[in-house]
This record gives structure tokens, C-alpha cells and sequence, in this order.
């Protein structure tokens, strides 16, 4: 499961105590005692505050009536903040001196210590793309082939990917957003000055060891 959260106010909490809680564990603190994680290097840190604080003044201008121009600058800052985590995460958060209580207190996944099998996916998504609401898609997904739609036993459920184009994706790396869907259907919602464009939308199985199927065909819809 994506430790990121989706939702702009969600992930606007999540990254601010992540950023503070990174900030205040790899530098000295006002009483000069040493930090719990030294040696954190600076450069990188620094990267972390810089998008939050780039985040942040984008983000805040959004909450109350504003532009299509100021909500796409928003989206930027928050692609530009998603790649300085998950870098900065990956380097950095799994290793000494990072323990396991404070990944559970920044909302980080702890490795799974306990050998397990490696488990493969092999079912696919189908889905259904439904318009309902303006600014508003529906997705109605189960496993292809089956007559159900519950998802299969111990999985995530369907990762979703997708983007507003011009023309249709050569390739699943063009769809850029995503979020996972634990039950259908899902929702996905658009900006205002997303009406009318194309939406191009892919998905994938996801077990509880975070293994991934193979990606669907791309489905389109007009966003209403």
C-alpha cells in the first residue's frame, strides 16, 4: 500500500509532520544535545524542508477561491515534493540510525522482517469508466473473468494510474497519477479546467507484499 496519501489535505498533514519530524531528528536541537541521527546528511535533508516549504506555499493558496493556473502550479509542487520522499525515503528511512518507532511515528512502512514467499500476481483488472457527477469519473473494477467483484483474498486491491492527455500514451510510463483502490467502485476527481479533455487510465493488482500484476489495456473517457 502507498504510504502517500492522495488527497491534497491528507497529504499536506502527513508531509508536514514527516518534514518536521526528519528536520528535528537530523539536526542539534536548541539545547545543544546531539542529534538522534547523526551524520543525516545535510544536502539531502535540506532537500526535504525545501519541498515542504515549496509544497506548502503552494498548497495554502489553493484552500479558498483561486485559478486553474494556481491549482496546476499546486499539482507541479506536489509531483516536484513526491520525488524528494520517495528518494529521500528509499535512501535514507531503512537503514541505522532510523528505527522502527520512528518510521510508525513519520507514517513509513517498516520492512517486513518474516521470510516469506515471494508471491506473484496473475490476475488482471477490468474495468469500467462511468461518468456521474461533472468533474467526476467512476470506475467500476473487479478481476477479468470472474463474475464477482471482490477483489482477491489477502490483496491491496487495484492501483490505478492516469493522466489528462493530449493524445493517447505510447506506454503506461505517460500516466503519471495514481492511487489505490481498496473496493469498487473508485472515484477519481478533476480540476475545473480538466472539463472536456481526455482522461487516460490504466490498473493493476496489488497483493499485501506490495507485488503488482501486469498493468490493463489503457481505457479513455471524456471528462464531463
Amino acid at each position: 500500500m502507498d504510504y502517500i496519501p492522495n488527497s491534497d489535505a491528507e497529504f499536506n498533514e502527513w508531509f508536514n509532520n514527516f518534514a518536521h519530524y526528519v528536520c528535528n531528528h537530523s539536526y542539534p536541537q536548541l539545547n545543544e544535545d546531539p542529534a538522534p541521527w547523526p551524520g543525516m546528511s545535510e544536502y539531502e535533508v535540506g532537500k526535504v524542508w525545501k519541498a515542504w516549504i515549496d509544497w506548502d506555499a503552494h498548497y495554502c493558496v489553493t484552500i479558498g477561491a483561486h485559478t486553474p493556473g494556481v491549482t496546476k502550479e499546486k499539482n507541479n509542487a506536489r509531483q516536484r515534493a513526491e520525488a524528494v520522499i520517495r528518494q529521500f525515503v528509499t535512501r535514507f528511512m531503512h537503514y541505522e540510525p532510523v528505527t522502527d518507532e520512528d518510521r510508525i511515528n513519520m507514517r513509513i512502512p517498516n520492512h517486513d522482517k518474516i521470510r516469506t514467499q515471494h508471491v506473484e500476481v496473475h490476475e488482471t483488472v477490468e474495468f469500467e469508466i462511468k461518468l456521474r457527477n461533472i468533474r467526476e469519473i467512476v470506475v467500476d473494477f473487479h478481476v477479468k473473468g470472474s463474475s464477482t467483484k471482490a477483489k482477491p483474498a489477502n490483496y491491496d486491491g487495484a492501483v490505478f494510474i492516469w493522466d489528462v492527455l493530449d493524445a493517447p500514451p505510447h506506454s503506461h510510463e505517460q500516466l503519471t497519477r495514481h492511487l489505490l483502490a481498496s473496493r469498487t467502485p473508485k472515484e477519481i476527481e478533476f480540476d475545473e479546467s480538466e472539463r472536456g479533455k481526455t482522461v487516460y487510465v490504466a490498473a493493476a493488482w496489488q497483493n499485501q507484499r506490495g507485488n503488482r500484476g501486469h498493468w490493463s489495456e489503457i481505457r479513455s473517457a471524456i471528462i464531463p
